[in-house]
Parts: C-alpha cells; sequence; structure tokens
C-alpha cells in the first residue's frame, strides 16, 4: 500500500467515526437525555452551589432514559417551579440533597411543591438542596436560607449517605462545604471551590457527551489518585450525579467513628451558624421504608438512632419517617421509590410532606406568623 493510499484509508476512518458520532449527537437531541443542571462557579466570594437560573432541564435516569421528567431552575439558581422572592409571607426553608432537589418528581408531587400548595395563605416554601450535598452542606444551605431569605422556620431532610460523606475522607465534593480534620483532631468546616472547566462547559453542549456522563455515570477516572489532577477538568461531574440515597451496610470501625464525629460537628456548628432556635429546625429522617428491610446494627441503623438521639437530647424534634411509611405499605402496599431509582417516588415525598404538615400544626407554625 502506498502512502497515498494509507492516508486515503486513515481519511476514510475517521471520516465514518466522524459521521458515526455526528449521527449519534443527531438521535440524543431527539431523546430526552438528561440535560444536567449546569452549577455555577463556587468559592469563597460566592460560597453556596446553585445553578444557572431561568432554564428549564430534562431529567432522566441511566442507560434506558427512565422516569423522564421535565422541570425548572428558577430565577435563584434552584430546582423549583416558584421564583424566590425576599419578602412576603413567613419563609418555611426545605433543605437536603437530592431527593428534595427532586430532579425526578414533578414540582407538585415533591415535598416543597405539596407545602407550598397546601400552606399557600400563611407561609412561602423554597428549596434549598444539592444532589450530593451530606450534613455539612445542609448547615451552609440551611445558613443561606436564614440569612438570604430569612426563613423562619427549616426541614432538614436526612438520608442514608449523610453521615461519613460529610467528611472529606469518604467524599470529593466541588462546590461542597465539607468537615476536614484539623491539627487538634477536631472537625471544620471547609469549602472545596468549584469552577467548571473548559472542556466539560462545552461536552455538555452535546447530548451525547451528557448522555455519557450523566446517563452513564461514566466518571470512574475520577476515582483514579495518580489520574486526578490530569482530568480535573471532569470533576465538576461530581456536582451533576445523583447521590445514593442509601448508603452500604458495612459498618467498619473507622466509618462509624468518622461518621459519629460530623454528627457531633453538626450540632455543635448548627446553633452558630443557623440563627434560629431549636423548635424552628425539623428533621425529617428517611429510613429503610419497609419492615422486612430493616436490617438491626447496620450503619443505617446505627446513624439513625445517633443522629435522631443527639437531636433530641438537644432539642431538636427528628421525625423518623418509618412508621409512616411501614403504615401505608401496610395500608396498601404501596411503594415509596422508582422501580429502578431509590430515590422516593411522589409517595415517598407525600409520606415526608404530610409529617411536615403536622409538625407544624404541633409546633404552633401553622397558626402563627
Amino acid at each position: 500500500m502506498t502512502r497515498r493510499e494509507q492516508l486515503l484509508a486513515v481519511t476514510t476512518v475517521l471520516v465514518s467515526i466522524v459521521g458515526f458520532l455526528l449521527l449519534l449527537e443527531l438521535v440524543m437531541n431527539l431523546l430526552p437525555v438528561a440535560s444536567g443542571l449546569q452549577s455555577l462557579p463556587v468559592s469563597m466570594e460566592d460560597p453556596i452551589l446553585r445553578y444557572r437560573p431561568n432554564r428549564p432541564y430534562v431529567f432522566s435516569h441511566g442507560a434506558m432514559l427512565d422516569n423522564v421528567n421535565y422541570g425548572k431552575v428558577n430565577n435563584a439558581g434552584w430546582v423549583n417551579d416558584q421564583d424566590y422572592v425576599k419578602s412576603g409571607l413567613p419563609l418555611i426553608a426545605i433543605v437536603g440533597d437530592s431527593f428534595i432537589e427532586a430532579q425526578m418528581v414533578p414540582y407538585e408531587q415533591a415535598v416543597q411543591g405539596r407545602l407550598s400548595k397546601a400552606l399557600a395563605n400563611k407561609f412561602r416554601v423554597y428549596s434549598f438542596a444539592n444532589s450530593g450535598a451530606p450534613l455539612s452542606q445542609y448547615l451552609t444551605l440551611a445558613r443561606y436560607a436564614v440569612d438570604e431569605y430569612q426563613a423562619k422556620a427549616v426541614v432538614i431532610n436526612v438520608v442514608g449517605n449523610d453521615f461519613d460523606e460529610s467528611h472529606v475522607a469518604y467524599k470529593l465534593g466541588p462546590g461542597f462545604w465539607l468537615y476536614v480534620t484539623d491539627a487538634n483532631g477536631q472537625l471544620r468546616l471547609q469549602l472545596f471551590p468549584h469552577n467548571p472547566g473548559l472542556l466539560w462547559t462545552l461536552a455538555r453542549k452535546s447530548a451525547l457527551a451528557r448522555y455519557i456522563f450523566i446517563n452513564l455515570k461514566f466518571d470512574y477516572i475520577r476515582s483514579i489518585a495518580v489520574f486526578r489532577d490530569y482530568f480535573a477538568f471532569l470533576r465538576p461531574v461530581a456536582a451533576q450525579t445523583i447521590d445514593r440515597p442509601m448508603t452500604a451496610t458495612d459498618a467498619d470501625e473507622r466509618r462509624v467513628k468518622i461518621s459519629y464525629e460530623a454528627i457531633d460537628a453538626f450540632f455543635r456548628d448548627l446553633p452558630r451558624l443557623v440563627k434560629l432556635p431549636p423548635e424552628r429546625v425539623l428533621f425529617t429522617l428517611d429510613g429503610f421504608r419497609y419492615p422486612e428491610a430493616v436490617a438491626t446494627g447496620s450503619y443505617w441503623d446505627l446513624m439513625r438512632k445517633a443522629f435522631r438521639a443527639k437531636a433530641q437530647t438537644l432539642g431538636y424534634e427528628a421525625i423518623d419517617l418509618d412508621p409512616l411509611f411501614f403504615e401505608r405499605y401496610r395500608r396498601n402496599g404501596e411503594r415509596f421509590e422508582f422501580e429502578n431509582d431509590a430515590h422516593w417516588n411522589g409517595t415517598g415525598h407525600a409520606i415526608a410532606a404530610a409529617a411536615v404538615r403536622d409538625w407544624l400544626r404541633r409546633s404552633g407554625l401553622d397558626s402563627t406568623n
């Protein structure tokens, strides 16, 4: 084969590959590929992770594009159908991770959507949530809701991976506030800045790239430490992935120790950062959801019990959602999550919203401003 023939063969292969990729891109643009939320830079000057405002988003799960949902990022950069204003009716802030961000649930079915409708003449109900956020991030989200929007009450939803992933040893979280251990062995909050890399900024304009990185969650390269700095442009993908709602059952000694320390640090920092009395802060605690799923002595079991006991000791109410889940399941056999995604479905959100309504009535907040 002559050199010219070799060059022609290579060119033919390259053109074929490019043509195939362009065809895939065209097809993906016709399908409900996840759009992502397009996180904004996070720094000490702008320390809260939010998303590019005033834009629609598409959610779909996995390779088969399941659980398609269409939603909105509002004027303030949060997943919520309402635009946020800083005055008006008293505000209840709902804080959490992907459960509360709820990309996979229509707004009217989510906790905040249900409560906003039910309390329309008494309260504003706004959500402040980041997919993947742990306890340490909840502190800064709750502080932001109180400082920026004068929230009168805060509801914080707690799930299985919120404890260990509050510590930098268990989470790489660009844009998040995480606990690090200082020279004295104490946990201290530290911001891990986030600046979307140029390559990812360009890639998220491609439906094919979004399918690979968001739907297929093709981010394993980031976990290889030797390449971590070289592939720094891939780190923003971490802020786009859906965190797992439950966590591993393994209660190894180091993990449990760090998690207990994170709980202690969270409640140490809560009154300092979130200027609300304990009676204005509620925790809703996700659970095993089904009686047959209860794993006594598992990591999740230990963390739920420790968190609730600490909250109650300090005068905070922590509602264990499991009795409510169990009763609903015994009554009619309903499921509380999607078939292929353990996040709450509309029924799961309805259970949590009802628990918050009950707390508002019992606390007297529902009848006062």
